[in-house]
């Protein structure tokens, strides 16, 4: 017979005159669980006692005010309580006893649940903790070992427990590895010891949906830790990308409930399930979810027929899925990346390692403004960028974009946490410190642990601060040296200034373009052109103060040139000049001083390029010539500077314009520009220029590589959506799944609302996906004329014409599913309807290069005819 527990023992001993106690059920991390019948009611209940080191901590007082509470929760699907109390220092409560099983057990038999399902378990745990928080309960450790099923019925176990736990002793629960809560299912702010609230269960409960759908929880790790920075520092990935057979209604919902900020998810349960596209306590939730999953399913599968087969006229997209419409409490994007970059370091356990550490990677964090009166602020940001462009001159290391470090301008985040998000070996601190008559900045230099290992100061008279750049930037520069030794040397600046009064004037028009840009990102439009008013204004005065200094000059042309891009490629002709011609206007008078400024020749190059892609050009001899002169521009600045990233950026761009130019020039570019700076605003583009480069040289395993980081990091984003849709039909692929074409089409119709060229796009790659199934069919089956059929009638409804799209790109993909088919005469027909938009340009980069799209018809004499045409 086996030997009774110690616990076991003890509450025998003490409840054996109510309760006949018969065996142990089961253990967690906070109780143990035992099967008992109540002897004055004979009934079977469940008595579940904490631990007797988490009971010591808690106190009796306490575990019986908040079992109370929890004890008044009255709702079907909130398991009750019975009892409660004291045996022998022991703390308990008694349960209902439910003849079921755990979701945990369900789980760990299936791996995961059938989608309808799982929804309504989620919706009826949603049930649950709504009730619970409108009497102020948070759960606080919702996990699928809380959740108990009895048929299609469910019961959320452990309210109130995990809250007296809280308010115990923090500290020492931490310090002896007891963090209240389960790691897996833990939001951000829990795992960081914030204020905890009910966006907190619902962020359990979105991790619990996403582990029933999937098979495993989105954040696993080989320990507590590790499991509690993905949660504060990854994207949640993709469910589709395991599963398919998800609405993607479903997995948005999911990705919302997910966000690192509390005030990003849904607030309530109710508007959680109206995530879901249901509602809260309706009968017959199982039926109704099933019904709704049905037809859904239906549609879909109707929908992908009526594509394949060639039945209709039209391929219908799906409505646009709730998640879509504007919600109140959809997420900002910058609080969410702000927060993606955030990891756990708990007080008291050891702090988390950097794996692979480079010691060589700095990253200067913003000094800090110590006066009462914030004087100093945009000295301390303009002497914080200074050194950040000092260091990046010095070839032994490897420093941080400015772009890297904004997000965390102001952060009270730990400094090790900092430097593992940007993989930093080293990480520069500083303040600016009031001393009487004269500014102290004090800098630290921190190990990527956070341990202060140099530290120094430089003192500057407020009449001089402009001196505080080079002195601080030779400080910082010699406590690398003494650190990491080696040669660690400053190069001289090509332009600088004498002028105080001129410096300062520069960062404070740093200061109001910033102030302009948070206007517009809040819908103040007035306040918007007041500050970049000011910011030109204040610039000007610059350039009066110092003639000879390129910076304000150079400042002032990419001014103009932002302003030439708020309105977007869409925004009038007449709109876009008088700013485009400003910057160039401007750039031209800072290279007058310094022909060789690395800045003033991007900004120029942008600002000309910008004006031949919002067609400002006059006539096409007139575009070639501004084209090629924004080439010349941006190809110099990156001699004379290898790191101008925004001028790679550019450049990965418009070597697709240029007819002498191939792939290979743009994957370099774009190669180039991500080395330079991983960080930069449009990080996105550059990455997804990667694929499409890979893509058009026919290097597929790269293109596939640099797609898979395109969903890693942009899920949802429309690129990330495009690149995955394109490889459903390369040669290479073994098979193609239609269906799943046909659903990459509509969630890019669904990323890009109201954009009908995007839909068309998506239409003729699941054409070309749709051809190349054909083709991987066996000859002579009915099967591949079936699908050839369908091919042609989905590329031939997606081909639009030049009223829908005039520069006719759909024409070359069109021509590309007449390729797969072996349509010869109707590709290259495509074709000539492709180059004859711009003969001299297509013709000759066709000729060029035909790609292995259309390398097949190098030798034809048809093609050759087409591509030889100049006019």
């Amino acid at each position: 017979m086996e030997e009774a527990s110690p616990i076991l023992v003890r509450l025998r001993e003490n409840l054996g005159h109510r309760y006949s106690i018969e065996r142990e059920l089961g253990r967690g991390g906070m109780a143990t669980v035992f099967l008992a019948r109540d002897l004055k009611h004979d009934r079977e209940v469940a008595i579940k006692v904490l631990h007797p080191e988490l009971s010591a901590s808690i106190g009796a007082d306490r575990f019986e005010r908040e079992i109370k509470l929890a004890a008044k929760l009255q709702h079907p699907n909130i398991l009750g309580l019975y009892d409660s109390g004291v045996a022998d220092g022991l703390l308990y409560y008694v349960m209902p006893f439910v003849k079921g099983e755990a979701l945990r057990d369900r789980l760990d038999r299936e791996g995961m649940l059938p989608i309808e399902d799982a929804v309504s378990i989620a919706l009826q745990v949603a049930s649950a903790l709504g009730h619970a928080h409108e009497h102020g309960i948070v759960h606080r450790d919702i996990k699928p070992e809380n959740i108990l099923l009895a048929g299609d019925h469910i019961l959320v176990a452990d309210f109130g427990i995990a809250r007296a736990a809280t308010e115990a002793d923090q500290q020492k629960l931490t310090q002896t590895g007891m963090a209240v809560g389960t790691p897996v299912y833990m939001a951000p702010e829990q795992s960081t010891g914030d204020a905890v609230g009910s966006t907190a269960d619902l962020y359990s409960l979105g991790c619990m949906l996403y582990e029933m759908l999937t098979g495993e929880a989105p954040f696993t790790g080989p320990n507590a830790m590790a499991i509690m920075a993905k949660h504060l520092m990854e994207q949640v990935p993709s469910v589709r990308v395991t599963r398919q057979a998800v609405p993607e209604s479903i997995e948005q919902a999911i990705f919302i409930t997910l966000n690192k900020q509390p005030i990003d998810r849904p607030q309530t349960a109710k508007q959680f399930a109206e995530l879901l596209g249901m509602s809260l306590g309706s009968t017959g939730m199982m039926r109704t979810m099933r019904a709704s999953m049905t037809m859904r399913d239906s549609m879909t599968m109707r929908g992908s027929r009526m594509g394949m087969l060639a039945m209709s006229d039209e391929h219908r997209p799906p409505p646009v899925p709730r998640w879509k419409k504007p919600v109140a409490w959809a997420g900002g994007g910058a609080a969410v990346a702000a927060a993606a970059a955030l990891i756990f370091a708990m007080t008291g356990n050891p702090k988390p390692q950097v794996l692979d550490p480079d010691a060589n990677r700095v990253a200067v964090l913003y000094f800090e403004d110590a006066s009462r009166d914030s004087s100093l602020r945009s000295v301390a940001d303009g002497i914080t960028e200074e050194l950040i462009r000092a260091l990046d001159g010095i070839s032994s290391l490897q420093v941080i974009s400015r772009g890297g470090v904004e997000p965390y301008r102001g952060s009270t985040l730990e400094v090790d946490t900092i430097a593992r998000a940007l993989r930093a070996g080293y990480v520069v601190q500083g303040d600016l410190e009031p001393a009487g008559d004269a500014v102290r900045v004090n800098v630290r230099l921190a190990d990527r642990l956070g341990n202060v290992v140099k530290r120094g100061n430089v003192p500057v008279s407020r009449d001089s601060l402009l001196g505080a750049q080079g002195a601080v930037a030779a400080l910082v520069a010699d406590l690398i040296r003494q650190e990491l030794g080696g040669d660690v040397q400053l190069q001289r600046r090509r332009s600088a200034t004498a002028s105080n009064q001129a410096w300062l004037a520069v960062q404070q028009a740093a200061k109001f373009q910033r102030d302009a840009m948070a206007r517009r990102g809040a819908g103040d439009a007035e306040g918007m052109n007041g500050a970049f008013l000011a910011a030109d204004s204040v610039l000007a005065i610059a350039e009066q103060l110092d003639r000879r200094w390129v910076e304000p000059v150079t400042r002032r042309a990419v001014l103009a040139y932002q302003r030439s891009r708020l309105g977007g490629a869409g925004a009038r002709p007449e709109v876009i000049r008088p700013w485009v011609e400003s910057a160039i206007a401007h750039a031209d008078r800072a290279l007058a001083l310094d022909a060789e400024d690395p800045d003033a020749l991007e900004v120029r190059g942008n600002a000309r390029y910008w004006g031949v892609l919002t067609n400002l050009s006059v006539n096409e001899a007139t575009r070639m010539t501004d084209l090629r002169a924004a080439q010349a521009d941006l190809e110099l600045a990156t001699r004379l500077n290898p790191r101008q990233a925004g001028a790679y950026s550019t450049l990965s761009h418009m070597y697709y314009q240029l007819p002498d130019k191939t792939a290979d020039n743009v994957l370099a570019a774009a190669i180039r520009a991500l080395e330079a700076d991983e960080f930069q605003a449009n990080v996105v583009l550059v990455r997804a220029r990667l694929f499409f480069a890979a893509f058009d040289l026919g290097r597929f395993d790269a293109a596939e590589q640099y797609c898979n980081e395109l969903e890693r990091r942009y899920s949802g984003d429309s690129r990330a959506i495009r690149c995955r849709l394109y490889l459903q039909s390369i040669p290479s692929i073994d098979s193609v799944d239609v269906t799943r074409a046909w659903r990459l089409a509509d969630s890019l119709t669904a990323a890009s609302p109201g954009d009908t060229i995007m839909l068309l796009t998506g239409h003729m790659w699941t054409a070309a996906a749709i051809a190349r199934a054909s083709d991987k069919s066996p000859d002579g089956s009915s099967r591949r004329q079936i699908l050839a059929d369908s091919a042609r009638a989905v590329a031939r409804r997606a081909i639009g014409d030049a009223t829908v799209e005039a520069p006719r790109g759909l024409a070359y993909y069109g021509a590309y599913v007449s390729s797969i088919l072996g349509d010869r005469d109707e590709a290259i027909r495509r074709l000539e309807t492709y180059i004859a938009v711009d003969p001299s340009n297509r013709a000759t980069a066709l000729r060029n290069d035909p790609t292995w799209m259309f390398r097949r018809y190098e030798e034809d004499p048809r093609f050759r005819q087409a591509v030889s045409i100049v006019r």
